[in-house]
């Protein structure tokens, strides 16, 4: 089995010319691309006024993505941090403007102009520290924060990811709920070991609040039932209310924070990502009273 790319290089050393160039030339690889990218198109659920929306790409590496939107009459705004797909992408003359930046900064798009945003397998990539200056969790909260003021209220934002485990799935979620979406993901085939694609459906403003999460598709190509997806890893996430009382967040504990408490929360902070000292004997021992 080949490695995942994340694991073997950062994005910008893996993605050099050679490989951005056999990326492009693989009919196999434009095919995918274009189906995943039509399925996101379809996610977003644009309104059908026909008017041109304006659209953000983001991952869009030489452009492949960006062709559908361009074909469903979209204008689109492309972000990739690998300068050899962006040149790529020129020598092709898609008709989207790219911009050669790092998602895991922010994006710097001024507020509220993006009708909707696409990404076709390019957020897993902010889980991994590829410097000792990255940090996922901060990383995936600029990501998400700054596409959260980009959007128009009401827009949603499709991104087609192939986490490694259930943690990164988790860490992902968590920091785009903490951005303040809503949504969750929608997974198509999910029976099928070879076609099961996943996908975070995330919408942001007021109107969020009473949006429906879209369901995946099954081999038939059909809509999911609730019974097809009960098992935690198939399920559809519920839609997450930022402005919850938070009074509901707080549980009450009589017996206050022992051993079991602390190890709890410790555990969690290591799925974030956070820099958390190793247990010992130590770990939770109360204190006596006096010294």
């Amino acid at each position: 089995m080949a490695s995942r790319p994340e694991v073997v290089a950062p994005p910008e050393i893996f993605y050099d010319d050679s490989e951005a160039r056999k990326y492009t030339s693989s009919s196999r690889i434009v095919q995918i691309q274009a189906t995943l990218s039509e399925r996101a198109l379809e996610l977003l659920a644009l309104p059908d006024d026909g008017i041109p929306k304006l659209l953000l790409d983001i991952g869009c590496g030489s452009g492949l993505s960006g062709e559908t939107l361009t074909e469903d009459g979209h204008h689109w705004i492309g972000l990739d941090i690998s300068a050899s797909m962006l040149n790529v992408a020129l020598e092709r003359e898609v008709e989207g403007d790219l911009v050669l930046g790092d998602m895991g900064q922010g994006l710097g798009v001024r507020p509220g102009v993006i009708d909707g945003a696409i990404s076709i397998s390019a957020v897993q990539w902010l889980c991994n520290a590829d410097k000792s200056s990255h940090n996922p969790r901060l990383r995936l909260k600029a990501f998400f924060t700054s596409l959260y003021k980009c959007l128009s209220n009401g827009a949603r934002a499709v991104f087609q990811v192939y986490p490694e485990n259930i943690d990164q799935r988790e860490l992902i979620l968590n920091a785009a709920m903490h951005a303040g979406f809503a949504g969750g993901i929608v997974v198509d085939f999910p029976h099928s070991s070879k076609r099961r694609k996943e996908f975070l459906v995330l919408t942001c403003g007021q109107r969020s609040v009473n949006s429906s999460v879209s369901k995946g598709k099954n081999e038939d190509g059909e809509s999911c039932s609730d019974e097809d997806s009960e098992d935690e890893e198939n399920q559809t996430v519920c839609i997450s209310d930022r402005h919850r009382p938070r009074k509901k967040q707080k549980r009450n504990n009589k017996n206050g924070k022992g051993k079991e408490w602390i190890l709890r929360k410790k555990e969690q902070m290591r799925r974030r990502g956070n820099a958390v000292p190793s247990d010992s004997k130590y770990t939770g021992r109360k204190r006596k009273d006096r010294f």
